[in-house]
């Protein structure tokens, strides 16, 4: 035999030593024991996070994917494993993040019978704008296994960042290869062209109320810091897309806010009323355009200049006036050097938009015992800088997005990880993901019905020595769609859906390993804080929060009180 054979499962993981991967997660199934038994081979290299549920593993790939720009890995099971793990994938597509999700697959010769748990995955992962991955491939032979997963990380890493299946037949593991693994993949920079910065420049100069939004995937902080030199040299405003509230320093005198769900109605107004949008990597989703109404397709009111990794996403839903296909990194750095006058026209509407965030800081009074605001700011006082704020999807999430302010990747870390495709269950393994990938302090904030989404990776945590803090607003309900519920069908609550019967979640978060504790008071909540970070386990404060206060800004008597006025 050569000296160099192996079973095709051990270069599996071999290949990914070489890529540079240092934990992948997942959880064990029959179809890739071979992989297995790689991740024993190379333990000392790489460390193989054991889940309780591929949707958490897929979440906690995603988020890995997040902190180190590089493809997050996890391997499931074929069939239920895969869709388990399909929520991670989504994700993955729609923030732009890279990852890949291995799939053990039934054996060739098994193939097209409807085998246990058979799955063809190319109809249902889809790789194409409308599904759930940039490309889907079967691995069938051994030897060009390097092949393929060095493909799956360019894939993953270049243009627009996403996610990458590779289908591993359960008998193409078992054979042996003498195959190497190829060299480590870097991520290709596209840069700009010189002409259109010249074109950028121009509609610059002819602006007079310009406004940036930055977002999207592929952001390092050399490209935020390069970003933030540009505004400066230009005195621009600068709002973040939906949940990439970390591109720009909220700090910044120039910073002018979330543009996302629950924006502040001065910024909303203020986009409508610019002249010029230059959007910096977001893909301008529903979330980022207010249901497509601050910037309308299929052409905008703005001029608008759309620079994005992918040149597939230019042009696809609106017409820019300029669109630049570019990488983050490329892209920022060509600004930077973009020479800007000695003044500019708008300098009041920049230190306007920035005056409008500050005010929009400033709480509305709400009822119960339990001041939301002032628990954020406990948190901007007593968190690291670098520490991450995880969230799934939900009202409560809406707390940290208005009131805490991300330093982030211009001052040298991310530090928001939130899916923008409003996945409930997300913050919770995200958290535990980035502790485990960083050794940072990672918080989650989580509702009562998105905890329990994926509150069993506690157990992963445990196991595996993270030690994150989450924070669960528990309000007894489904939050979101109660809100909306309210708005349409005022009173009508009892018997339709949003209605929780909660269990004990000191006594549970106890039992995974956790510590945890109740405050039903906003004084309870800060030496709670402090104790939770001088632990070295995890930590749940679950926050018993009047189920009135159901937005940052209103409660639901008056949701379901100008619903009923309105004769709904």
């Amino acid at each position: 035999m050569n000296q160099h054979a192996q079973l095709a499962g051990h270069l599996i993981v071999e290949c990914l030593v070489a890529q540079g991967v240092t934990h992948a997660f997942g959880v064990p199934g029959e179809s890739y024991l071979a992989v297995l038994d790689g991740f024993h081979k190379y333990r000392e290299q790489i460390r193989f996070v054991i889940n309780r549920q591929e949707g958490g593993a897929a979440f906690m790939a995603e988020a890995a994917g997040k902190v180190t720009n590089r493809p997050g890995v996890c391997f499931v099971t074929r069939g239920p494993g895969a869709t388990n793990a399909s929520i991670g994938v989504h994700t993955a597509f729609q923030d732009s993040t890279p990852m890949v999700l291995f799939v053990g697959d039934v054996a060739s010769d098994q193939r097209d019978r409807e085998a246990f748990q058979e799955v063809e995955y190319t109809s249902f992962f889809g790789p194409s704008t409308k599904g759930m991955a940039k490309r889907v491939e079967r691995i069938d032979d051994a030897d060009r296994i390097p092949e393929y997963v060095a493909r799956a990380f360019a894939t993953a890493m270049n243009g627009r960042p996403g996610p990458v299946v590779l289908v591993l037949p359960e008998d193409m593991l078992t054979k042996e290869t003498s195959a190497r693994p190829l060299p480590r993949v870097e991520a290709v920079e596209c840069w700009s062209d010189p002409g259109a910065l010249r074109t950028l420049r121009e509609l610059l100069l002819a602006a007079r109320k310009p406004f940036v939004i930055a977002g999207g995937g592929g952001w390092t902080p050399q490209a935020a810091q390069a970003l933030q030199r540009f505004a400066e040299n230009w005195k621009l405003p600068v709002g973040n897309a939906f949940r990439f509230q970390d591109c720009f320093d909220n700090h910044h005198p120039q910073y002018a806010g979330d543009v996302g769900i629950g924006i502040s109605p001065r910024l909303s107004a203020r986009i409508k009323e610019a002249d010029l949008i230059l959007a910096i990597g977001p893909r301008l989703g529903e979330m980022t355009t207010g249901g497509y109404t601050l910037l309308k397709p299929p052409k905008a009111a703005q001029k608008l200049v759309h620079i994005h990794a992918s040149a597939e996403e230019l042009h696809r839903v609106y017409q820019a006036d300029l669109a630049i296909n570019a990488t983050m990194n490329a892209a920022a750095r060509s600004l930077e050097v973009l020479s800007a006058p000695a003044d500019v026209p708008w300098a009041a509407w920049t230190q306007a938009a920035n005056a409008d965030y500050l005010a929009n800081l400033e709480p509305q009074a709400l009822p119960g015992e339990i001041d939301m605001p002032a628990i954020v700011a406990v948190l901007q006082k007593r968190l690291p800088a670098d520490a991450f704020i995880t969230n799934g999807a939900g009202n409560f999430a809406s707390w940290t997005h208005r009131f805490f302010r991300h330093h982030g990747l211009a001052k040298g870390h991310k530090t928001q990880l939130a899916p923008t495709n409003g996945a409930m269950g997300y913050g919770v393994p995200a958290g535990i993901a980035a502790n485990i990938v960083s050794g940072r302090v990672a918080l989650t904030m989580a509702g009562d019905g998105d905890f329990l989404m994926t509150g069993q990776e506690l157990a992963t945590a445990t196991q595996h020595g993270a030690s994150s803090i989450i924070v669960i607003l528990n309000n007894g309900m489904y939050g979101t769609i109660r809100m909306h519920q309210e708005r349409e069908y005022p009173a009508r609550v009892e018997g339709a859906g949003t209605q929780l019967a909660n269990p004990d979640f000191v006594a549970l978060a106890r039992a995974y390993g956790y510590e945890a504790t109740r405050i039903t008071r906003t004084a309870e909540f800060e030496p709670a804080l402090v104790a939770a970070l001088e632990r070295r386990n995890g930590t749940v404060i679950e926050v018993m929060l009047d189920p009135e206060v159901i937005t940052t800004r209103g409660t639901l008597t008056g949701i379901r009180e100008t619903a009923q006025r309105q004769g709904r």
